[in-house]
């Protein structure tokens, strides 16, 4: 499978973002972040004859890595508008390609999308504009990585966990909790293994919270200088205990086939994956809950082929090609009509999509940014230049 080609190892920041920008966002003097003074597109008009996209791998296929998974070519039949893609391996990459001017639209995940609404580079959306957004999951829409205020600023794509495996015949008790990875005297030293990125930090908070409720911790991404140090000394605790930190899926497979991995943090493809070659894994969502990420399509301010954007946004977040994304991709869809259009009925109910439940007990990625998303005002949070610095001291 193509889907974990994903790599969403994020390294740029919102101040930098904003920096950038002719119209940066304000910051009001209580903290609260103001975007810049952006219109949504009223009407849809014709289509400009093509459309440039930035996506992560698996989102945007014509049939020439497999001939039979092709969304795009039925698109271009029905809209006239011939389909360009940059496939890009981070999020970081995402917001520079943005900020050439060459894009129309990106696969935003949370860790990028406030830099890109900050920097003014992501345009209000206009909603009405795409008849499937309606069929989008509820609990996806106007979140704090793809909303400010109330505005929508893309339409949800597809979401997942971040969730713990083990070896089944290597780890015993079973783990329910987090605390299997971080425990300081761990009997599976070296055998841990960690998601390689600055994002990391927050699974680091999200167990601090439950855990260490004196820490005030409401938000894993809201993190004031307290609570940030006490996440960035948990890691380098456990830095002892990991033998290797990922980011590429087939390393994790190929890490728990041979034992070299056999706890640590996985997505729900790669533990699929991992069973379907026999490999003696199970995957569960710990009782703290978990990370996770949910990705946007989101316009680009000044796109030159905004007709051709916001058709191509209503065609991949339709029920039909949602769930073949979704199936290719690994992660559950966002439109809820997509799970009654995937071919493996079983699908939706194996990624809990719509389980309201379920993802009430995910935090999905947001962009830290100085502005604490958890609401506090008049108090400073640990923007993500400071999760990179501190990401690079943790590995050592």
């Amino acid at each position: 499978m193509r889907s974990a080609l994903k790599s969403l190892v994020a390294i740029g920041v919102l101040a930098l973002a904003t920096a950038c920008s002719s119209t940066p966002a304000k910051t009001a003097p209580d903290g609260s972040f103001t975007p810049p003074k952006l219109t949504a597109q009223q009407s849809l008009g014709a289509g400009e004859g093509q459309v440039n996209l930035i996506a992560w791998a698996g989102y945007v296929e014509n049939g020439s890595d497999d001939p039979k998974v092709d969304w795009v070519t039925p698109f271009q039949k029905q809209t006239g508008c011939q389909v360009n893609v940059k496939v890009a391996g981070t999020s970081d990459e995402m917001v520079n390609l943005m900020k050439s001017g060459q894009y129309d639209a990106v696969s935003a995940s949370g860790d990028a999308s406030l830099r890109l609404i900050a920097s003014g580079d992501a345009a209000p959306v206009n909603t009405d504009l795409v008849p499937s957004y309606q069929d989008i999951f509820p609990s996806l829409k106007l979140q704090k990585w793809n909303s400010v205020n109330g505005v929508a600023y893309g339409i949800p794509h597809g979401y997942g966990a971040n969730l713990l495996m083990y070896r089944t015949d290597k780890v015993s008790p079973a783990p329910t909790s987090w605390g299997a990875v971080f425990q300081p005297d761990s009997p599976y030293k070296s055998h841990i293994t960690a998601y390689d990125s600055p994002i990391y930090i927050a699974d680091a908070a999200l167990y601090l919270a439950k855990t260490k409720p004196e820490l005030g911790i409401t938000n894993p991404y809201a993190l004031d200088q307290r609570q940030f140090d006490a996440a960035v000394a948990l890691l380098k605790q456990q830095r002892a205990n990991v033998g290797e930190y990922w980011s590429d899926y087939l390393k994790e497979v190929s890490a728990f086939k041979s034992g070299d991995s056999v706890l640590g943090t996985t997505w729900q493809v790669i533990a699929n994956t991992a069973q379907g070659e026999q490999i003696p894994v199970k995957a569960v969502l710990p009782d703290e809950g978990a990370t996770g990420w949910s990705d946007t399509w989101m316009l680009y301010s000044k796109a030159a082929h905004p007709n051709c954007a916001y058709k191509w946004m209503d065609w991949i977040t339709s029920a039909k090609t949602n769930a073949q994304v979704a199936e290719y991709f690994g992660e559950a869809p966002a439109n809820q009509k997509a799970c009654d259009n995937t071919s493996d009925k079983n699908f939706c109910a194996e990624y809990h999509a719509g389980d309201a439940a379920y993802y009430q007990k995910i935090a999905f990625w947001t962009t830290p940014i100085p502005q604490c998303v958890d609401g506090r005002r008049n108090v400073k949070c640990v923007p993500y230049a400071d999760w990179v610095q501190a990401w690079t001291a943790i590995k050592g």
